[in-house]
C-alpha cells in the first residue's frame, strides 16, 4: 500500500508501516494519523505482526506544529480524541506491534511508539515531553500510558523541565524493552516480528488485550479477568497441541487460528 505519507510492505504474515515525513521529522499531522488508521485497519487475518519504523533521521518529532498552531478548543479536543482512537486502534488489535526508535521520540511521537508492544530504541533516541516549553499539554494519551511505564511523578517532571533522556535512559525506564546500534532496529524487529507471529493468535490477542485492561481493575476483578482470559485461551485447538507439542519435546505450533 502506497501513501505519500506513509510506507506499508507486507512481507508473509509480517506487515511493516514506515512513517515517511523526513523533512518534518515525521512529525504527526491529521493526514499521517488518518494513513495510520487506514492502514491499521486494513490488515486482515494474514497478519499477524506489524513493525513500525521511520525513515529519515528521527522517528517522530511529535505534533506538527505548522498545522495545529491556531485551534480552537473544541478543534483541539477533537484532534486529541482522533489520536487517542487511532492509537487504542494500534495498541488494542490482536497484531503485536514492534517499533523502531532511532532520532528523536518527542511528545505525539513518544505517545505513538507506547502504543506499540515492544520498543526497540537505537543508540541515537532520546525521548521527550517539551509541550510545557510551547504552552501546551499532551493529548495522544501521554498522561495515561507514559505515566503508567514512568510514574506519574517523573513524567511530571519531564514535562515540566524537558529533560531528554537518552536510549540508555529510555531503555532503564522502561521505554524501550531493546537497544539496538543504529540501523540495527530493523533487523531486530523482524526477528521479533516472526517470533511473536508464530503465537497462537488467540495467546498474542489476550496478551495484548487482557493485561493492560487488568490493570485498570481491582484485585478480585482481575484476578477473575485472568481465570476467564485463561480458560478461553487455554481450551483452544491451538494451546492443546502446544502443550502436546511441549510434552513431547517438539515446538508449539507456528501458524495456529487461536
Amino acid at each position: 500500500m502506497a501513501h505519500e505519507l506513509l510506507n506499508v510492505r507486507i512481507d508473509g504474515a509480517i506487515a511493516h508501516v514506515e512513517l515517511h515525513r523526513p523533512e518534518k521529522r515525521n512529525a504527526l499531522n491529521n493526514a499521517l494519523i488518518e494513513a495510520l488508521d487506514a492502514a491499521f485497519a486494513s490488515f486482515g487475518d494474514e497478519v499477524r505482526a506489524v513493525t513500525l519504523s521511520a525513515s529519515g533521521g528521527h522517528f517522530c518529532a511529535g505534533l506538527d506544529l505548522a498545522e495545529n498552531s491556531v485551534r480552537s478548543s473544541i478543534e483541539v479536543l477533537r484532534t486529541s480524541q482522533r489520536w487517542h482512537q487511532v492509537f487504542q486502534r494500534i495498541q488494542f488489535s490482536d497484531k503485536p506491534v514492534i517499533a523502531v526508535m532511532q532520532g528523536g521520540v518527542i511528545g505525539g511521537g513518544l505517545e505513538l511508539a507506547l502504543a506499540a508492544h515492544v520498543r526497540i530504541a537505537e543508540a541515537d533516541a532520546f525521548f521527550q515531553l517539551p509541550e510545557a516549553q510551547r504552552g501546551i499539554f499532551v493529548g495522544g494519551g501521554a498522561s495515561v500510558r507514559l505515566a503508567r511505564v514512568i510514574g506519574a511523578d517523573r513524567m511530571t517532571e519531564m514535562m515540566l523541565t524537558g529533560r531528554k533522556y537518552s536510549a540508555a535512559d529510555g531503555h532503564r525506564l522502561g521505554l524501550a524493552h531493546y537497544l539496538a546500534e543504529p540501523g540495527g532496529g530493523r533487523p531486530m524487529a523482524a526477528e521479533l516480528a516472526a517470533q511473536v507471529a508464530a503465537n497462537a493468535r488467540l495467546s498474542n490477542w489476550a496478551a495484548i488485550n487482557a493485561v493492560a485492561r487488568i490493570q485498570d481493575m481491582s484485585m478480585s476483578e482481575g484476578l477473575f479477568t485472568e481465570s476467564l482470559t485463561a480458560a478461553l485461551t487455554q481450551s483452544s485447538q491451538d494451546a492443546s497441541e502446544g502443550m502436546k507439542a511441549f510434552l513431547n519435546g517438539g515446538r508449539s505450533p507456528e501458524r495456529g487460528q487461536g
